[in-house]
């Protein structure tokens, strides 16, 4: 049963301008295994991708309260399958609200890059 989607896009410009002015952003958005994979540093289309994608999550659970940025990890699987890996507060309100499977989808065209979660039981 789906207990709560989530949409986010983001604005490409705008998130490269504000990852361009505050050095520290990045790090505080995401963790080291988010910013670089194995196989390549992730380019700031991509990781705007996994920004729309956590804001996203944030939608389909419900709330934030208590979710910090590095508790809900964008990973791929080896064919570039995207999921979350979740920690702390993010966790437990997905354990909360029954939550047993979220799926993942990402894009980036047109200057946008767009995330959509689907949180189910």
């Amino acid at each position: 049963m789906i207990v709560g989607i989530g949409v986010d896009v983001v604005d490409l410009v705008r998130f490269e301008r504000a990852a361009s002015r505050t050095p520290r952003l990045l790090p505080r958005l995401f963790s080291a295994g988010e910013l670089e994979t194995p196989q390549r540093t992730l380019s700031l289309r991509s990781l705007a991708g996994r920004f729309a994608a956590k804001e996203a999550f944030i939608k389909a659970i419900g709330h934030s309260d208590g979710v910090q940025w590095h508790d809900m990890r964008v990973v791929s699987d080896d064919h570039g399958n995207p999921s979350f890996e979740l920690h702390g507060a993010a966790a437990a309100i997905a354990s909360q609200r029954g939550i047993g499977s979220i799926h993942l989808t990402m894009s980036h065209d047109a200057g946008i890059a767009i995330a959509w979660v689907v949180a189910e039981s």
